[in-house]
């Protein structure tokens, strides 16, 4: 079959649980010309570019299109020692919607801020395309349904970033805490902190630097004027934009404590935090926040601190379940497990390392489920993202809210409804509509 048809063929709905399938050892021998498979990317800033050159890593994968609303950017990555590298004609676009029109694409890359994730999501699933998007899927919960919708609606191929799925490590403690050798786990820590993270000094609004779209860049944020200490990198630390390290960080270890745990929503949220440690830094998101989520039968926290990095157990990030005979801590570099002194279980685990490289390994997977048109081997596909991604928001709500929040299930939203009108879904600005 040729690679057009092929690639035509393999937009099928993916079907998923929040559980995850194990890696399948795919082997990436060089492809054939009818296996190629084309990408391009949209927002090459940051992980925009790492992930694209991931995919890059893969034989058999081109990219032959990128695309950034500061021209800045395109010139620094195409010109930079990997840029050179690339040997095929790569077309430059500064307006994603004109990039979807280049029919030879298959895949596009979205590695933009938060806030602009779901239309470019759905835009280019319309366009059918198969679609690689950074976490956190969406910046509202509102969100987060539509481009589940949209998936379904379209049945394309659908990778989402959290490639901490694709790394071993975390699979085989995933098996260890589903073995019970833990005993019944009442508590799960989920804790962050980031040193390297704060957010940058106030600076007076300028003119918008040469090379920049600007509106493009808000998109269906509302318009402000343009300041530095907002742009790029730190739109994280603000609410139009992004979550925070709640969601930055947060759908990566709160996804893990909830495939531990088998877990569904949570019934109730609390979450407390503030400025605490730069009160005269440029954010509106909090440098502490912890959270704590209410479920049948356990607690799970979330405890995240930016600019220090003696977190938990000695880490600066994590998961621990903690059960009656041992609690399992687990981050990007392994694994282990601390006894319970008064247990007479005996279920030491030494530090068990990080066996491979999940983010390579998360380009591999999208692009076997490509190849092979098997969308249920997606290690995170929408669905399953939109998951996590809902508790993170739950928690900034409770927080923006300074309330304790019910979670109605059945309902598929808060059961206070002034919470539901004004948080559930992001207003659109500047002419954007998200579709339904």
């Amino acid at each position: 079959m040729k690679r057009k048809e092929f690639i035509k063929k393999s937009a099928l709905l993916g079907a998923g649980s929040m559980f995850l399938p194990s890696l399948s050892g795919y082997s990436i021998e060089n492809k054939s010309a009818s296996d190629q498979i084309n990408i391009g990317a949209i927002g090459i800033n940051g992980m925009g570019w790492g992930n694209t050159l991931k995919a890059l890593e893969v034989p058999g994968v081109n990219l032959v299109a990128v695309c950034d609303v500061d021209e800045n950017v395109i010139k620094r990555r195409l010109n930079s020692e990997e840029g050179k590298s690339i040997k095929n004609k790569v077309n430059i676009y500064t307006d994603y919607r004109k990039m979807l029109d280049q029919k030879d694409i298959d895949v596009v890359y979205i590695g933009t801020p938060d806030h602009w994730h779901a239309l470019m999501m759905i835009d280019a699933a319309e366009a059918g395309k198969h679609i690689y998007v950074e976490k956190p899927i969406g910046n509202s919960i509102g969100e987060c349904e539509a481009m589940v919708s949209a998936q379904k609606k379209y049945g394309n191929i659908i990778q989402v970033g959290q490639w901490q799925r694709s790394s071993t490590h975390f699979q085989k403690a995933m098996d260890f805490v589903h073995s019970g050798q833990l005993g019944p786990i009442r508590t799960v820590k989920v804790f962050c902190y980031q040193g390297w993270m704060r957010p940058q000094p106030k600076v007076s609004n300028t003119l918008v630097p040469k090379g920049i779209d600007f509106d493009s860049w808000l998109g269906p944020a509302p318009k402000v004027p343009f300041n530095a200490s907002r742009f790029h990198f730190h739109f994280r630390w603000f609410w139009d934009y992004a979550g925070g390290l709640m969601t930055d960080w947060g759908v990566h270890l709160l996804d893990y404590a909830l495939i531990g745990m088998k877990a569904s929503l949570p019934k109730t949220i609390v979450g407390l935090g503030g400025q605490f440690a730069y009160p005269d830094l440029s954010q509106e998101t909090p440098d502490t926040l912890t959270t704590l989520y209410e479920f049948d039968n356990f607690n799970l926290v979330w405890d995240s601190a930016m600019g220090i990095d003696n977190g938990s157990y000695g880490r600066d990030h994590g998961i621990a379940f903690v059960g009656n005979y041992g609690t399992l801590v687990l981050d990007r570099n392994g694994w282990e497990v601390i006894e319970e002194k008064r247990s007479h279980k005996k279920v030491l685990v030494p530090l068990q390392k990080k066996s491979n490289n999940g983010h390579r390994e998360h380009q591999k997977n999208l692009m076997q489920a490509i190849r092979e048109n098997r969308p249920e081997i997606l290690t995170c596909n929408v669905e399953e993202a939109a998951h996590v991604a809902k508790v993170a928001q739950m928690g900034n709500i409770s927080f923006k809210t300074n309330q304790k929040l019910t979670w109605n299930a059945d309902k598929n939203q808060f059961t206070d409804m002034e919470v539901n009108d004004r948080y559930l879904m992001k207003k659109y600005h500047n002419g954007y509509k998200l579709p339904t």
